[in-house]
């Protein structure tokens, strides 16, 4: 995956251009289908759901049927856990679903990898790309994948929340120190925090607790999405 197909998808001006750089995502890892889901907790209430996909038309409605939800192995995993799932046939035979495979693999839902991102105050993405071929078999080349679905997942996430988000619900600019603000930037020139520390004349530790402290503020769940969320802001350049 090219650089900067991460950083186009964080400039989607529109709903549509944020699902044309999705799909052009996961055609380049070699996957015709997916899907990226945007999801947003009202306490026990409700939540809203923002669904960007390309599933064929006749599956569409099977996929956002919520009884299938509940026993389909991949969704639960991804409700629950931030470790992607790479999927086949006998994930779902080891579940006891193996009919929703059959139902699947009809529309060209045969073997995937899904991943979500689970983040302060309710909010998670969800992004998951899927094929009718078989995976690669070279552990190293899906290990690629995977990575490279992780990396596209924390920029998407930004992109996805300030395009389907109403503005009552659009975080506002935290308040980070000055010191906190040097570590983001430094941090996102891909230093350590033992560089920080050397750069900034503090200790390890002491940047380790400003990019932590800068990562509680920005309701980040690593220092990678807290950097991408301090651009998306304009807190740093």
């Amino acid at each position: 995956m090219l650089p900067g197909g991460y950083s186009a998808v964080m400039q989607a001006r529109s709903p549509d251009e944020f699902r044309g750089e999705v799909v052009r995502f996961a055609r380049g890892l070699g996957f015709d289908l997916v899907s990226a889901m945007t999801v947003v907790d009202h306490g026990l209430s409700h939540s809203d759901f923002f669904v960007v996909t390309n599933a064929p038309p006749d599956y569409a409605d099977a996929a956002e049927d919520a009884v299938l939800a509940r026993r389909d192995p991949v969704m639960q995993h991804c409700k629950r856990q931030t470790v992607p799932i790479v999927w086949t046939r006998d994930t779902y035979l080891d579940h006891g679903a193996g009919e929703l495979w059959e139902r699947m693999s009809g529309h060209g839902y045969r073997t995937g990898i899904a991943m979500a991102l689970h983040m302060p105050e309710g909010r998670h993405f969800q992004l998951g790309v899927d094929r009718d071929q078989a995976l690669p078999e070279h552990p190293g080349e899906l290990q690629r994948i995977v990575a490279d679905l992780q990396l596209f997942a924390v920029h998407a996430q930004e992109a996805a929340l300030r395009l389907f988000l109403p503005g009552v619900l659009q975080q506002e600019r935290p308040a980070l120190t000055p010191r906190e603000l040097e570590a983001l930037r430094w941090t996102m020139e891909g230093k350590t925090a033992w560089e920080v520390g050397a750069i900034l004349g503090i200790s390890e530790r002491t940047a380790v607790l400003h990019i932590n402290n800068a990562m509680h503020k920005l309701g980040s769940v690593n220092k990678h999405q807290a950097v991408l969320k301090a651009l998306r802001l304009g807190l740093i350049h």
